[in-house]
This record gives C-alpha cells, sequence and structure tokens, in this order.
C-alpha cells in the first residue's frame, strides 16, 4: 500500500498510480491480464483508461454499455462479477477466444463505487480457477484504492480541460 501512496503524490499521473494499483492488484489477489474500465453513462460506453497489456487490450478502446446479466450485478447491484471457466467467460464476454489466448481463462471484474455509482471495475484475469473465495473476498479490500485512482484520473483530465 506505501508505493500506491506515493504514487498518488507523483508528477507522472495517471500512469503512476495506474501502475502502482495493477501491482497491489498483483499482490493481493494476483493478475495476468489487469485493465480499467471506466464508465460513461452520458455516452453509454465503458472506456479502457489502463491495461497491462495494451498490444492487446490498448487504452481508450470502448464498447457499448449492455443491458444484460452482467450489468444489472456489476453497475446496478454493486457486485464482484466471478468467472472461474473460460465458459463463465464465454456466457458474458464475446471476446473469450482473445482472452484464452492470452492464457486467461477467470475473470474478476471489481465494480468501484463513487457517491453510490460504479464509476468503473478493475477487470483482473488469470488461469483457469484462479478466483478462489478467499480472493474474491481480498478483492474487496481493493476498492479504496481503485476509487482514488479513477478520481486521480477525472481530476486530471477536468484540469487539463481548463488548460
Amino acid at each position: 500500500m506505501i508505493d500506491f501512496t506515493k504514487a498518488l503524490a507523483a508528477t507522472n499521473q495517471p500512469d503512476a498510480v495506474f501502475k502502482a494499483l495493477e501491482k497491489l492488484v498483483d499482490q493481493t489477489i494476483g493478475i495476468k491480464l489487469f485493465t480499467l474500465m471506466e464508465i460513461d453513462y452520458v455516452r453509454g460506453v465503458a472506456r479502457r483508461n489502463y491495461s497491462n497489456q495494451p498490444e492487446a487490450y490498448p487504452v481508450s478502446g470502448e464498447k457499448p454499455i449492455q443491458q444484460d446479466a452482467w450489468t444489472t450485478l456489476v453497475q446496478i447491484n454493486h457486485k464482484t462479477f466471478v468467472a472461474n471457466s473460460i465458459e463463465e467467460i464465454a456466457a458474458v464476454f464475446p471476446d473469450y477466444e482473445k482472452i484464452q489466448a492470452l492464457g486467461c481463462e477467470s475473470c474478476l471484474n471489481l465494480p468501484i463505487v463513487v457517491n453510490g455509482t460504479v464509476i468503473g471495475t478493475l477487470n483482473c484475469l488469470h488461469e483457469a480457477g484462479h478466483f478462489s473465495p478467499e480472493r474474491v473476498q481480498a478483492a474487496e479490500t481493493l476498492k479504496q484504492s481503485g476509487a482514488l485512482a479513477f478520481l486521480l484520473d477525472a481530476y486530471i483530465k477536468r484540469s487539463q480541460k481548463h488548460e
């Protein structure tokens, strides 16, 4: 947590805080693929603002917000989505073959809630069966750090608009 706290004060934002968050998530629950998706309710899209594998999942990739079981679980009910097999991932994400090609067959999407609204998700992927009940419980401890990272990113974007 010390690295993450120090990263908040760093000047190369939001990259410093996103990389520190990735490290914290990896130390807490383990990850192979890690992305952050920011929710833009006005435009009706989720936008990727960080990826530890940008060649496969580039930053600023967008996808429309769907009205489906995942959206209900994560965005409306603020619950963590967990899939521990490629079949469970395939039922929700159309890019499951790409995910599998990267050596990932389990997924945890942690909603980051601020002021009663999901502002983004931490998307953590790993090998099949990786997200045990203990790891899912440990992921809950990452919500505050996730919120700080998303809020810092929003602050920087807002500040840049006024320059």
